[in-house]
Parts: C-alpha cells; structure tokens; sequence
C-alpha cells in the first residue's frame, strides 16, 4: 500500500488512474518540474526519464498527476530538501494551502 510523500509544500497523493483531459507538461532542461519556489528559484524535480507530469487546465498551478513508470523508485529532489524516493505508480500532485482570515493562500516553499 502506498502512503502520501511530502516534500516542502508539494504533497503526492496515490491514486488509482489519471483522469481523461489532461495535458503533458514539458520537461524543463531535462528534469519533470512538480513545482517550481516563488521566492528561492528552487524546484521540485525528477530526472529520470520513466516519468511524465500531466496537468489539466481547469486545475491551475495547484494540482497535476504524476505517473511513474520506471521498474525502481525514482528521485525527487529540491535543493533545501533531503531527496525522496518515489515508488512506481500513479500519483495526484498537489501544491499545499493555508488559511489566513483573509483568504486561502498558496504555502511558500
């Protein structure tokens, strides 16, 4: 059984197939960008080619799906956070939010 990963403010949430309608997203100087740090530049990536990211427009920039595909855990890796294995399968991305009293908020990692 697999469980939800966190890295910073991205959360991977196992889930059963892809949705119809989406999109893949484009591989960016090789890697497969999960998220990408407003304030630090940093980013949460995988390079490993046995990977695809695809989003759905109605879903904005906080939720995508991510399908591994490779026969061993890939590597997902930020630049202020320790490096985290993910097993093959299929997961829901989503960007963490919190409440203020004036609104949702998207977490700043």
């Amino acid at each position: 059984m697999q469980h939800l990963i966190r890295q910073g403010d991205v959360i991977l949430i196992p889930v059963a197939k892809i949705p119809r309608g989406t999109k893949k997203a484009p591989r960016e100087n090789g890697r497969v960008i999960l998220a990408h740090g407003e304030i630090t530049g940093h980013h949460h990536s995988i390079i490993e080619q046995d990977v695809e990211l695809v989003t759905s427009e109605q879903a904005g920039e906080l939720r995508a799906w991510l399908s591994v595909t490779a026969d061993e855990p890939v590597a997902l890796v930020h630049q202020e956070h320790d490096t985290l294995l993910i097993p093959p399968g299929r997961y829901e991305v989503r960007r963490q939010r919190e409440y203020t009293p004036e609104a949702l908020r998207q977490v700043r990692d």
